[in-house]
């Protein structure tokens, strides 16, 4: 209530109210005030006494103390950031290098001995040709290939779950909320984008957390720009073959912070184009720091393992017996002598042409690609399966045609899995082949500047295929359009600001 309505309710008589102006006159001269901020201001003084008599604040905790302590550190204005990306530098470092690169390798080499047994005791027995093949070439070599890196699948894990039991990764999207404001995001929707790196499908589900449509679909759209353990092993196939030992473990991180970096372009372009508005604001308790339980740890390590077995000898099983039928056979269903009159080739060679711009226009690869629809892990057990014995990449890339490869892989569309919970929690098939059509477009023109940029650096520019410059433009103007039709769509449908006494379910909130 200001003076003027407190002055009005007392219906003083004119003296009075004469007296009082010049009172407070007076009084605004002496205390340096306007009567409005001197009124607030004794509030505020009352308030505040009121609260120091009648609150009782608990005793803080020595755990509570230590947390503040380490935050001014981990969560600091200027040394949140920096900290963050130097704990997952370490991470991703040890994943890749001393730890899950050596424990990959010796995997490896006991999948190698133990193929090798197997095919000698079978030829012994006089197995079948057509049927030691299925045994050795299809399930062993491409199921035996995708188990190899399992280590590294655990070693990433075990460090991830280390940081989530202890309480840092909720700070996580404290630390962020402000660079993720700049791109039209909060804080909150850190968390679902970082359960991409594990796997696409909880990811997107982890979105129907977040209070806004708006925020919901901006983030799901967002989840492939974040490199899923699935894709691990074809990076460090191609890593491993084209980069020497030392590099390894640089080339692996700079391949997640550039999709990260994708992602935040695109981003940027969904929040001018489709997203406008701003996120909803962002509050988080932030639990204290603790040591991690190792009974916590091993459980969540154990899921991960578990799943990606799964997968390793269900999907990937399913795709190699399929792969060898395809590579085995020719259309008349009979034994091939060269894979290159196979199904396999006949069917690779039918969308080879389209990854001929990006410089790997061979069917093998374009084959390796269809598969890793169903599951990325697919991409290296088709490779190791088309390829043979050996695995020698060199035969069907060079460093800069791998380099647009493994762009191309890390952008283009999740697999078939994710794309179901696409359509579950965005309500329709039409936002799962947006998601689709989407990735494959800018996987296509981020792998075609990758290799435009690759094929300059090295003297060899004269080998870029012109067309892919036309298709390009024709490409990014499409999305550009698309995008833009497409925001009319996201303002019809605000999100609500509350659900108390809410009749309204068309936000998806409820």
């Amino acid at each position: 209530m200001t003076i003027a309505e407190i002055k009005e309710k007392l219906s003083l008589p004119e003296s009075a109210l004469s007296s009082i102006d010049e009172l407070t006159t007076s009084m605004e001269k002496d205390a340096g005030m306007d009567s409005e901020a001197a009124l607030a201001n004794m509030r505020f003084s009352f308030l505040s006494d009121l609260c120091s008599k009648t609150v009782v604040r608990p005793h803080e905790s020595r755990e509570h103390k230590r947390s503040v302590a380490v935050d001014k550190l981990l969560t600091g204005r200027f040394t949140g950031i920096p900290c963050f990306f130097a704990i997952m530098a370490f991470v991703f470092a040890m994943t890749f290098g001393p730890i899950g690169g050596t424990l990959s390798d010796l995997v490896s080499e006991g999948v190698d001995i133990a193929l090798s047994t197997l095919a000698a005791g079978l030829e012994s027995w006089g197995l079948n040709p057509v049927a030691e093949s299925l045994l050795i070439d299809g399930v062993g070599a491409g199921v035996g290939a995708v188990i190899g890196f399992l280590p590294t699948i655990v070693t990433l894990f075990f460090f991830l779950s280390i940081l989530e039991d202890s309480g840092y990764m909720a700070r996580v999207a404290f630390v962020m909320d402000r660079a993720m404001r700049k791109i039209g995001l909060s804080g909150r929707s850190i968390v679902p984008l970082l359960m991409g790196f594990g796997c696409s499908v909880p990811s997107i589900m982890a979105t129907r957390t977040l209070s806004s449509e708006r925020d919901r679909k901006m983030t799901t759209m967002l989840v492939p720009f974040m490199s899923c353990s699935a894709k691990l092993p074809i990076y460090a196939l191609l890593i491993g073959a084209f980069f020497p030992r030392p590099m390894q473990p640089v080339v692996m991180i700079g391949m997640y912070a550039f999709g990260v970096l994708c992602g935040i372009a695109f981003a940027a372009l969904l929040k001018h184009l489709r997203f406008r508005g701003e996120p909803v604001p962002f509050v988080m308790e932030l639990p204290n720091y603790r040591l991690p339980a190792a009974k916590s740890v091993a459980r969540l390590v154990w899921d991960k393992a578990k799943g990606f077995i799964k997968k390793a000898f269900t999907v990937v099983l399913a795709a190699c017996v399929i792969i060898w039928f395809l590579q085995t056979f020719d259309a008349h269903l009979n034994v091939v002598e060269d894979v290159d009159t196979s199904l396999l080739a006949c069917i690779g060679g039918f969308i080879a042409p389209l990854f001929a711009p990006l410089g790997y226009g061979d069917w093998r690869v374009s084959t390796a690609l269809m598969t890793g629809f169903m599951a990325k892990e697919s991409v290296v057990s088709t490779l190791t399966q088309v390829m043979g014995e050996g695995v020698d990449l060199t035969m069907l890339f060079t460093p800069v045609t791998a380099m647009a490869f493994l762009a191309f892989v890390l952008l283009y569309t999740p697999c078939v899995a994710a794309i179901a919970t696409v359509r579950s929690e965005q309500g329709g098939t039409r936002a799962a082949l947006e998601m689709i059509v989407l990735q494959c477009s800018i996987a296509w023109i981020v792998s075609f500047v990758v290799y435009a940029f690759g094929l300059l650096a090295t003297g060899g520019i004269g080998q870029l295929n012109p067309i892919g410059f036309a298709a390009v433009a024709i490409i990014a103007f499409g999305i550009f359009v698309y995008l833009k039709i497409q925001n009319k769509d996201i303002e019809l449908a605000p999100a609500c600001s509350s659900c108390k006494g809410c009749d309204n379910t068309s936000c998806g909130c409820h």
